[in-house]
C-alpha cells in the first residue's frame, strides 16, 4: 500500500493513501449499456426486421405476408423480371451520378480549402459564403433549382441565352443534377479539408521550404500525406452520400427522362411507399448496401499506407 507524506510542523509522518476499490468485471458494461440499448433499438432491430421483410411478399395493405425466402433477391438478379430490370436501371443511374459527382466533390473542395487556408482580409466571410448553401434543406434546394433550370421560364437559360431542357433531356439532366449537388455540398467537404490542413504542422512546410522544395513538391510531399486520414473520410462519405442521392432527382427531374435519372434510393422509396411492396424494397436496400460496403472496402484499401515499418 502506497504512502502519502504529510508535514505537521517539524514532524513528518507517513499516512496511508486512500485505497481504490477493485473494478468489477461488469463495470464497463454498465457505462456501455445506454449506448448499446439505443444501438440495438435503432440499428440492430430495424436491420433485422428489414432483412426479415425482404424474405416475404410483404404488402402493407394485406394481412397475409407469405414467406418467399430469397425469391425477392432472385427476382432482382433475373434480367427478365420487371423488378430486376427496373432495379438495375436505377443502379446504373446511381453509378452515373456517383462517378460524375465524386471526383468534383473531392478536387474542387480541396482547392477551395487550400485557398481559404491562406491569410487574407475577409477570409472568414469567404468561408461562410462557401459553406452557406449546405445549411439549406434538400426541399429548398430542389424547388429553387427546379424553377431556375426550367427549359421554358428558367433564369439559367434566360441569362445564358440558351435553349436547353435541363430537367428532361440527356445529358443536360446529369449536368444539372451534378452541378446542383456540387453547389450545395461543396462547402462541407471544403470545411473538412480546411480542418485537416490546419492540423498539419507548419514546421514541415518550413523545413521543406528550407530544403528548396517548390510549392508543388510541398503539396505532394507534405500536404497530401498529411491529409490522408481526412481524404479517406471525405472520399468514403462522398461516395455514400452520392450513392444515396434522392431529393435532387425527385424534386428537379422527377426521374425524367424515362426514369433515366431515377436512382436506387428513389426506386426503393417508390416501390415500398407507393406500390406498398416492402419485401422487394427491402431486398433492393440490402443489395444496394452490399455494393456500398464493397465500395467502402475498396476506398480503405486504396488509401491504405503501404509503407513498410
Amino acid at each position: 500500500m502506497s504512502l502519502l507524506t504529510r508535514t505537521e510542523g517539524p514532524v513528518r509522518r507517513a499516512v496511508p493513501a486512500p485505497s481504490v476499490g477493485r473494478m468489477r468485471w461488469w463495470t464497463p458494461y454498465v457505462f456501455l449499456a445506454p449506448y448499446l440499448a439505443l444501438f440495438a433499438v435503432f440499428m440492430v432491430v430495424p436491420i433485422g426486421f428489414g432483412f426479415w421483410t425482404s424474405l416475404h411478399e410483404w404488402d402493407i395493405n394485406l394481412p397475409a405476408k407469405p414467406f418467399v425466402g430469397l425469391g425477392n433477391y432472385a427476382d432482382l438478379f433475373d434480367p427478365g423480371s420487371v423488378d430486376g430490370s427496373r432495379f438495375w436501371t436505377a443502379m446504373r443511374a446511381t453509378g452515373i451520378f456517383t462517378v460524375a459527382s465524386v471526383p468534383i466533390l473531392i478536387v474542387l473542395p480541396l482547392a477551395v480549402a487550400l485557398l481559404m487556408n491562406g491569410r487574407f482580409r475577409g477570409r472568414n466571410v469567404y468561408r461562410a459564403v462557401y459553406f452557406a448553401p449546405y445549411v439549406l434543406g434538400v426541399a429548398v434546394v430542389g424547388f429553387v433549382w427546379r424553377y431556375l433550370l426550367d427549359g421554358n421560364i428558367g433564369l439559367v437559360n434566360h441569362y445564358l441565352g440558351l435553349d436547353v431542357q435541363w430537367t428532361t433531356d440527356v445529358p443536360p439532366v446529369w449536368i444539372a443534377l451534378v452541378g446542383v449537388t456540387v453547389w450545395w455540398t461543396l462547402g462541407l467537404n471544403a470545411v473538412i479539408f480546411l480542418a485537416g490542413l490546419q492540423d498539419i504542422p507548419r514546421e514541415l512546410h518550413e523545413a521543406a521550404m528550407v530544403d528548396g522544395a517548390s510549392a508543388w513538391h510541398r503539396f505532394t510531399a507534405v500536404t497530401l500525406p498529411g491529409l490522408r486520414p481526412v481524404t479517406v473520410f471525405v472520399v468514403n462519405a462522398t461516395i455514400l452520400a452520392s450513392a444515396n442521392m434522392f431529393g435532387q432527382s425527385y424534386l428537379i427531374t422527377a426521374g425524367a427522362p424515362a426514369d433515366q435519372t431515377k436512382t436506387a434510393i428513389y426506386l426503393i422509396a417508390e416501390t415500398g411507399l407507393r406500390q406498398f411492396d416492402m419485401g422487394t424494397a427491402s431486398a433492393m436496400s440490402f443489395v444496394l448496401a452490399a455494393f456500398l460496403m464493397l465500395a467502402s472496402a475498396l476506398v480503405f484499401g486504396a488509401f491504405r499506407d503501404r509503407r513498410t515499418p
